[in-house]
């Protein structure tokens, strides 16, 4: 009989395995935390470090810029283009995995015009300039741009790319590939300004081996899921996806359950055991963190009011959101001055003493997690998505 699953279950597994029950023990490796999340969204660092911090004991940023930074392997982190060809996060020691399993995801067709476009080998060659020029050193985009151009030719810095109200040179629309590849990580700001370098040499798993694990850890994490969960969470063709998943199905490596009365939801074989009951308490979650992008289905992860408020054009991340007993239940901002930072937090509903109590305690833990004595102010968030 096909095991049934519910969403109580489900999320509460999740919220587990995320450290989102329970924060991780102090001197737990940062990293580790980021590897049972599959990665922090990292376009703003900020939020990156509170969606570590939240999990992590009584770590702060420091702790997380030192595991960026200075860390050695295999307790070290490196800031790179990770799922969704989006800036993440990620452990070093989980380079050869994700540098082998991404550049193996099939891309759409370019949305650039033909003249602006670079063929597969221009884009190779590209890759190789970048992961020459930043060998042992920190370059600014400028002068990263200075070393591509000189290694490939003109035509790689020609400056035909739409960004911003400006023009980029042609180079950079496969920025994320050479991230991606191992080429190319975030390097320490010098001043205000963005540097890259290399991350330290490994060697890459098997392409279509990395893709199997990646399924496996992703199940882990965020399952039960579909292929078309997964396919969302990667910015993947949904067929390719679901041809995988067959893959692995018939080699046994994964198996189907029931969830929430849906068929087609998969988890590791033989990774079947849920908790009872549903797990209660408060947290705050900050831009793009990665339970609330990963976890399906995401209209009862959103119920209710919350699809509409927290979701911009149902796309989760774009606001940070309040968590109750391990769905979203309202929004929130911080706003931070010097040494100290304001949490509003909108509220969708009624919450229990108990659940104010905990609240408090997650501003003061925002708070801690920033280096800043935190103030919780309950109203409405009156920021934008993003903002």
């Amino acid at each position: 009989m096909t095991l049934q699953i519910t969403w109580n279950e489900a999320s509460a597994r999740r919220l587990e395995r995320q450290f989102l029950a329970t924060s991780a023990g102090d001197g737990t490796p940062v990293a580790e935390v980021v590897g049972a999340m599959l990665g922090a969204h990292a376009q703003v660092l900020s939020a990156a470090e509170v969606s570590v911090g939240i999990r992590a004991g009584s770590a702060t940023r420091a702790d997380v810029r030192a595991a960026l930074w200075g860390a050695p392997a295999p307790d070290s982190l490196v800031k790179m283009h990770g799922p969704r060809g989006t800036v993440h996060l990620l452990p070093a020691r989980e380079l050869p995995l994700w540098c082998a399993a991404l550049p193996a995801v099939p891309s759409g067709a370019s949305q650039s015009a033909p003249d602006v476009r670079v063929t597969e080998e221009q884009a190779r060659q590209i890759v190789a300039a970048i992961g020459d020029a930043l060998e042992g050193v920190c370059l600014t985009v400028d002068e990263l741009s200075e070393e591509v151009v000189a290694r490939t030719g003109s035509w790689a810095g020609d400056r035909v790319m739409p960004a911003f109200q400006d023009l980029w040179p042609r180079w950079r629309q496969v920025m994320h590939r050479a991230g991606q590849s191992g080429a190319m990580c975030s390097g320490p700001n010098r001043g205000r300004k963005v540097t890259y370098t290399r991350p330290p040499h490994f060697t890459p798993l098997p392409p279509q081996e990395a893709l199997r694990e990646l399924v496996r850890r992703y199940l882990r994490a965020y399952g039960p899921a579909s292929p078309q969960n997964f396919a969302k969470w990667l910015a993947a063709p949904g067929g390719w996806a679901g041809k995988l998943f067959a893959e692995l199905a018939g080699a046994g490596e994964i198996e189907e359950v029931v969830f929430e009365g849906a068929e087609g939801c998969w988890v590791v074989a033989g990774d079947t055991e849920f908790p009872e009951g549903r797990v209660r308490g408060v947290r705050l979650l900050p831009y793009f963190d990665a339970y609330a992008i990963a976890a399906q289905p995401r209209q009862t992860l959103f119920p209710g009011a919350a699809y509409q408020r927290a979701l911009a054009g149902g796309q989760a991340g774009n606001y940070p959101v309040l968590l109750v007993d391990g769905v979203v239940a309202g929004v929130w901002h911080q706003r931070r001055r010097g040494r100290r930072t304001t949490v509003t937090v909108e509220l969708l509903g009624r919450l229990t003493a108990r659940q104010e109590r905990e609240l408090g305690e997650q501003a003061e833990r925002v708070g801690e997690v920033l280096e800043a004595e935190a103030e919780l102010v309950i109203g409405e968030v009156a920021a934008g998505p993003h903002a």
